[in-house]
């Protein structure tokens, strides 16, 4: 799965590692999942294929689903992807299979901003992430922003759109660390570097011990304990989401992001929202330039603001 990034955040509480980090795993149903979202009609697609149309907006003759109520699919369980809520606000959608239940997070307002473009009211339907392809190409879903990569091996399922945000895996050091001037792998030798347990955030370390001398430790289970492992001096360097370092050097002043030249391969995590094969063109340029609308200052300011809100 590439989710790809385990949301990690400053918070010093657990969070959810998985998917994306099981990296590239295969797309599996999960049974439980589409018990649980029997009662969803098929949507309706036009008939229209997504090769050959040269249509740059969505028209009224191409609909996504019903083309009232736009049924996003997501887990509502990975802030700050995604999370669920027991009350609306301003920042929330309703959660179609959960009563009484809304989603909040990144996805939920890029959701949002592609709703109001298709003229259409988000809905959230809450399910497993690996059957999130299947439950949109059976019409169970109208999209998926769920914190989800495009892959090769996804784009034979899905259409997958821009993405809405992009992230990638900062090295944290001490402002007092002899490394805290390292600028290529090969400055990091001898140094002590831990990642999070079945992620990419502890695979890439080896990208570094490939160059030089370092001890790859035995990584930490969740976010959090890898922070309080630099905290604590036990680690000497850590790999972090590059979206949520500036947050974290909020919360830890004497944390610093080290400026390296040299960039790790594979890492970058961009999160796609993705409709169903068979999607109009034109409906998927209408949701392209959604979200090509939302700024880098804006995505950034969003993000800081979901790391903000995100359940402890």
């Amino acid at each position: 799965m590439t989710r790809i990034s385990p949301a990690l955040t400053q918070q010093p509480s657990s969070q959810p590692s998985r998917r994306d980090f099981l990296k590239f795993s295969g797309l599996a149903v999960s049974a439980g999942s589409l018990l649980m979202l029997s009662g969803c009609g098929p949507a309706a697609q036009d008939s229209g294929k997504s090769e050959g149309s040269s249509s740059t907006s969505a028209t009224s003759s191409a609909k996504l689903g019903d083309g009232k109520t736009l049924r996003v699919g997501m887990e509502a369980a990975y802030a700050p992807y995604n999370w669920q809520v027991s009350k609306a606000s301003d920042y929330t959608i309703p959660i179609e299979n959960v009563d009484g239940a809304y989603a909040d997070g990144y996805d939920v307002q890029a959701a949002k901003v592609i709703a109001k473009a298709l003229d259409m009211e988000p809905v959230a339907v809450k399910c497993d992430f690996s059957a999130l392809i299947d439950m949109l190409n059976n019409g169970q879903i109208d999209i998926i922003c769920a914190g989800m990569s495009v892959t090769p091996e996804r784009e034979d399922s899905a259409i997958f759109c821009n993405s809405y945000i992009d992230d990638d895996i900062s090295l944290v050091t001490r402002k007092d660390s002899p490394y805290a001037k390292a600028t290529t792998f090969d400055d990091l030798k001898g140094a002590s570097i831990m990642g999070q347990a079945a992620t990419m955030y502890d695979d890439v370390i080896d990208q570094i011990a490939d160059v030089t001398d370092v001890n790859h430790m035995t990584p930490g289970e969740t976010v959090p304990a890898v922070v309080e492992s630099l905290s604590s001096g036990t680690s000497d360097v850590i790999t972090y989401s590059m979206l949520s370092v500036p947050k974290l050097l909020e919360t830890y002043p004497d944390f610093v992001e080290l400026k390296m030249t040299d960039k790790f391969k594979g890492s970058e995590m961009p999160d796609n929202a993705a409709v169903a094969l068979g999607t109009d063109q034109s409906i998927v340029d209408a949701i392209n330039d959604a979200i090509d609308s939302i700024s880098e200052e804006e995505r950034q300011e969003i993000w800081n603001e979901c790391m903000d809100r995100q359940p402890a």
